[in-house]
């Protein structure tokens, strides 16, 4: 067995960040951002006012001055003439700054009257001006890699670019197997149980912003299974689920191999998720998973989404964790590290007893997984510990 942060460094060696593709602006939220990209245009392109009010020569704002107004500038549509002495023309927030104009006095301090205007007795002392390439010019760059928010995608729009270089989604494709399993909704026979872990995997996989292939459930026989990788043969990642354990009925590392896998290690010092497997076929990376629910959902989280995050350009890095209180006591641990369903509260983590990794039930009640170190000794209520958010 090797221990949890071995097999990752596996997992990481064995695939890498996924190439490019563009798509247009209304997609790229959320995505990652595969290279730089640099504005076109300044913003904002020419001098703007800030405020409502009037546009006038600097020396001419002094409080009581009586000006002439020739015109207006309103957004989109800026006065074509220039601003003498002694005139002043009508701006509306976000319109162009005429030319001969440096200073905005704002429409609460003038009276107008007809085409004159009276500045008031206490003019504010700032010009009320967004100078031209104020937020950003030309060539400012947004560097990769970055995940895109809705922030960004404003910025992205404003600096001009439509098509926005993206990390390509990689494509899951998804093995449940079994003779036990149906899909949900069929009627199951008296030996049988419904396919639950592809669904939850499958929601995780689209989370974690790849694309989810969930294949048909391939049955305990060499055909079955050989078909099933048959189908994923195109996929950047197939996950198995199940027959991946050592029992006369686990034929998913033998198939495997025979379509040419390089194994790059088999069972994981934690639990829940000894018996894990993977390596390389063909131009994927395949990860087997254990049959148990909890099982495969844990290693989802601590295995599964830190390689789709690296194939996604995000970096090679453990899933995320904090620190927190533990909110009662715990027993040791033993040999193995330990991803005990938690729940993080107001007033700590609070692990619960029940950790069969067959209770689905326990895992959608936890909203963390408490990290427990190979032979981590009992723990009292407020000492700290490692928790994976959920």
């Amino acid at each position: 067995m090797i221990t949890v942060d071995a097999a990752l460094d596996n997992l990481f060696a064995l695939c890498a960040p996924l190439g490019s593709e563009d798509v247009p602006l209304t997609q790229a939220a959320g995505r990652n951002l595969a290279r730089d990209v640099a504005a076109t245009r300044d913003q904002p392109p020419f001098a703007a006012s800030a405020m409502d009010g009037y546009a006038v020569r600097r020396d001419d704002a002094v409080a009581g001055a009586r000006l002439l107004v020739i015109g207006e500038s309103a957004a989109g549509h800026g006065y074509s003439g220039a601003v003498g002495h002694g005139q002043a023309v009508r701006i509306f927030t976000g319109a162009p700054l005429p030319t001969g104009a440096d200073w905005v006095v704002i429409q609460e301090d003038v009276t107008r009257a007809g085409d004159q205007v009276t500045l008031g007795q206490a003019l504010e002392t700032k010009p009320h001006i967004r100078p031209a390439g104020a937020d950003f010019r030309v060539g400012d760059q947004i560097k990769a890699p970055r995940i895109l928010s809705s922030a960004d995608i404003a910025l992205l729009a404003a600096m001009n670019i439509a098509q926005v270089p993206v990390t390509r989604r990689p494509i899951v494709a998804i093995i449940a197997t079994g003779d036990e399993l149906v899909q949900p909704g069929e009627t199951p026979g008296p030996d049988q149980i419904i396919a639950s872990n592809s669904y939850g995997l499958a929601a995780m996989v689209q989370q974690l912003g790849a694309h989810p292939r969930l294949l048909p459930i391939a049955r305990d026989n060499i055909p079955a299974l050989e078909l099933a990788f048959d189908l994923a043969a195109d996929a950047d990642l197939i996950v198995t689920i199940g027959g991946a354990s050592v029992g006369d009925h686990d034929l998913v590392g033998q198939v495997a191999q025979s379509k040419g896998m390089q194994q790059a290690f088999y069972k994981i010092a934690m639990r829940p998720g000894k018996p894990l497997m993977a390596g390389r076929m063909g131009n994927a990376l395949m990860i087997g998973l254990p049959g148990n629910p909890v099982s495969a959902m844990v290693c989802g989280h601590v295995f599964l989404a830190p390689v789709i995050r690296h194939m996604l350009g995000q970096g090679a890095a453990v899933a995320p964790r904090r620190i927190a209180k533990l909110a009662k006591a715990i027993g040791p641990n033993g040999p193995r590290e330990h991803y005990m369903r938690a729940h993080l509260g107001p007033n700590g983590v609070t692990v619960f007893d029940r950790q069969d990794s067959a209770l689905l039930t326990v895992l959608a009640d936890a909203n963390c997984l408490a990290l427990r170190p190979i032979d981590d000794p009992a723990r009292a209520a407020g000492d700290e510990i490692a928790i994976l958010p959920l």
